[in-house]
């Protein structure tokens, strides 16, 4: 599947079969001169290997730099003579069907490319004119969410009943909250293949798709055609569905057609930017609609951050000094200042090695909190209370904060304190 776009050629023009000089040798684990084609090829391989999401090419005044996004980390690759950008961006641009002739207007594309392991990866492409020359960023799409299950994710025991049961109601809100690379679509990918069975009928509409589910209809808004995610909604709602999975609600027209969508029997999923759980069903009020509709429909807000997993060949015990100690006690909120987590002297930490490219991370892990709207909860709503007041009420009711979430996983050794301090702090 190519969303829409046909495939890329397999040739390009002759000045990009030109080796590169000597002095690009190894630059990327490669000996001997590589051409254009194959350095770009090349770039990607190594980014899926190293389980890069992003490629950054960026020129400076004198070369370019080539950064990879590791685990949500930007890492410096390598860097390439600034001569040679223009056919780099270019080949680029072939792949996606851009316009190569176009230098001073941003351009967005895709391509899908086949790895030597025989692997495919979608590559979402942006390329920027700056004042060094155009910037490309392309995201790569590998679809490793097909294996995925919630326990996979990071959900603890508990989360994870209630997340199966609000899935199992009939209608209502499912909503996924957080910064923008903070593993939400991934969540909801996950949850739609767990209801991707025969007797429903499953629609999305996104922007853009990130991959394709077999057996789930799925619609690319186009602004341009003026399908956007409401007008889109109310289209959904004449085919006949079960679930519908809104890619993001962003503004108070779609958020008040999802609504009336899922009080009218319809089981909706979808996404908001805020910084923890409690904040969505504020924010839901912001955007002008009515308490008894948002407490009346919104079965659970998810909220989630990802942090870097330790590397499980280089984990070693790390015992806090007393000065860690205390410092940890200081970060824990009043209700946690004699939890037990408070009490917790020994984490784990990487030394870093070979197979983590010495980060001593491999791979990241969701931290998470699940508030079920509950009676409580919902009359908090209709009372239109703050958000810290409905955080309250539902730590009062058993919801384990992201924070406590993040300890507990760091106890285990499956992330390092630092990291979730880091995590939470920003």
């Amino acid at each position: 599947m190519n969303f829409g776009k046909s495939k890329a050629p397999e040739t390009a023009p002759d000045h990009m079969e030109q080796a590169l000089p000597s002095t690009m040798s190894g630059v990327l684990g490669r000996s001997g001169p590589i051409s254009i084609i194959e350095l770009v090829e090349t770039c990607i391989e190594e980014a899926y290997t190293l389980r890069a999401s992003d490629i950054h090419i960026n020129p400076t005044e004198s070369d370019v730099q080539v950064r990879l996004r590791v685990d949500g980390v930007l890492q410096e690759k390598c860097v390439f003579p600034k001569v040679i950008l223009p056919e780099v961006i270019s080949r680029v641009k072939v792949l996606s069907q851009l316009r190569t002739d176009e230098h001073q207007a941003a351009q967005d594309g895709r391509f899908r490319i086949t790895l030597k392991n025989g692997a495919f990866v979608d590559v979402r492409v942006s390329i920027t004119p700056t004042y060094y020359g155009e910037n490309a960023v392309l995201r790569l799409l590998a679809d490793h969410s097909a294996s995925y299950t919630l326990e996979m994710l990071g959900f603890s025991a508990s989360d994870r009943a209630k997340i199966e049961h609000a899935i199992a109601q009939p209608h209502g809100m499912i909503l996924a909250t957080g910064p923008t690379g903070s593993g939400k679509t991934t969540t909801l990918y996950t949850l739609i293949k767990m209801l991707n069975k025969k007797e429903s009928s499953i629609i999305t509409i996104e922007d853009p798709i990130e991959y394709a589910i077999a057996g789930i209809t799925q619609i690319q808004i186009n602004p341009r055609s003026n399908l956007t995610f409401a007008n889109g909604l109310r289209s959904i709602l004449r085919q006949d569905p079960n679930i519908i999975m809104v890619g993001e609600v962003r503004d108070g027209e779609t958020a008040g057609i999802a609504v009336n969508t899922a009080l009218t029997g319809h089981l909706l999923l979808s996404t908001l930017h805020t910084n923890d759980s409690a904040t969505t069903l504020p924010r839901l009020l912001d955007m002008g609609i009515d308490a008894y509709l948002v407490a009346s429909t919104v079965n659970i807000a998810i909220g989630q951050r990802l942090v870097r997993k330790i590397c499980e060949h280089c984990s070693e015990p790390h015992t806090l000094t007393d000065a860690e100690r205390k410092n940890l006690r200081l970060s824990l909120p009043p209700r946690l200042q004699h939890h037990e987590l408070s009490e917790v002297t020994t984490f784990y930490e990487g030394k870093g090695c070979k197979k983590c490219d010495n980060t001593g991370y491999t791979g990241r892990i969701g931290i998470y909190e699940v508030l079920v709207v509950s009676p409580d909860v919902r009359e908090a709503i209709l009372n239109r209370t703050p958000s810290n007041v409905i955080r309250d009420v539902a730590i009062k009711e058993g919801m384990t904060t992201m924070f406590e979430d993040g300890l507990l996983k760091a106890s285990q050794g499956k992330t390092t304190l630092s990291e979730i301090l880091r995590t939470i702090n920003e």
